[in-house]
């Protein structure tokens, strides 16, 4: 049955560009399916956000990224206007995007994640806190945006008076291995998928520019460490309450005696939907196209409220 769908996209985090892809991607793939759809570029004017979703669209398919999209502040206007969305409510997406705030509920659960901690930028300038190797991210931001790896004291020199992120950043030991990534969709891991870099990490350049990764589906693991993987990523997404599609960020520390070990990094609930996104890719792997993705996270559009 036709429904009127409401896509949001852009926004005005440094993610916009890659939520206009994904936005784009969305709303051709249920034009295609026969929906009536209208496009909406999200600001800070809320007043024409609420004039661009009139008339009321049947549901709101959100495919902002980063803050004030993808962090609860979105979903909690559309819940004000009873408008069924996509993806995670409120609570889960604040939660998700806060990674120290995500980190301790995980602990609770018995995820294994990375040691850190909060400090200002400041005191991270001055050194001394962490032996190097280490992570610097901001508390708050998405498609690793921000994040660096310290590999010397040297090498802090970015955090200066330039820094946008904020006055406080969340620093963790630095875990060597392989880049695990799982798809969750509803109550089921889908599977997962191993990034292999060409140089450095998998930051935002490599995760949004061609060529400048190897994505691998299945990710090679043994049996067993593959169900592990699977198993976190779904206990990461009902950890935070998701639901709908989300994707968690693990990393596979197996360059020491075996049997190696899983660390979760962030849950995403907002996974991007451009060519190179990791989601659909995996989704395609189980046999669920594009198409039917997108129809599926469209069906499953809610509003708790």
């Amino acid at each position: 049955m036709s429904k009127h769908v409401a896509v949001l996209m852009g926004g005005w985090s440094v993610e916009r560009e890659v939520s206009l892809v994904s936005g784009a991607a969305v709303a051709d793939s249920l034009e295609a399916a026969g929906h009536k759809v209208t496009r909406i570029e999200v600001s800070p004017d809320l007043g024409s956000l609420y004039a661009a979703l009139t008339p009321r669209p049947e549901l709101v398919f959100n495919a902002l990224h980063g803050r004030f999209g993808e962090d609860g502040c979105i979903q909690g206007v559309l819940e004000i206007l009873s408008i069924p969305y996509t993806h995670s409510g409120v609570l889960a997406s604040a939660l998700a995007m806060d990674k120290p705030t995500a980190k301790r509920l995980f602990a609770a659960s018995g995820i294994p994640c990375a040691k850190g901690q909060v400090m200002h930028r400041e005191n991270v300038l001055k050194g001394g806190f962490m032996d190097p190797p280490y992570v610097v991210k901001p508390l708050n931001e998405g498609s690793s945006v921000g994040v660096h790896i310290v590999h010397d004291q040297k090498s802090n020199d970015y955090l200066g008076e330039d820094w946008p992120y904020g006055t406080h950043v969340l620093v963790e030991i630095y875990i060597p291995g392989r880049e695990i990534h799982v798809a969750v969709m509803g109550d089921e891991a889908l599977g997962a998928i191993e990034i292999q870099p060409h140089e450095g990490f998998y930051d935002y350049e490599a995760k949004y520019t061609e060529g400048k990764a190897d994505h691998v589906m299945p990710a090679p693991l043994e049996k067993d460490d593959y169900a592990e993987a699977l198993r976190l990523g779904l206990l990461a997404h009902q950890t935070l309450g998701c639901r709908g599609v989300s994707r968690t960020d693990l990393r596979f520390d197996d360059t020491g005696k075996a049997p190696g070990q899983f660390y979760v990094l962030e849950t995403n609930t907002q996974p991007g939907m451009t060519p190179l996104s990791l989601v659909p890719e995996i989704a395609a792997y189980r046999g669920i196209g594009f198409d039917e993705l997108v129809s599926w996270i469209m069906e499953d559009a809610s509003c708790p409220r």
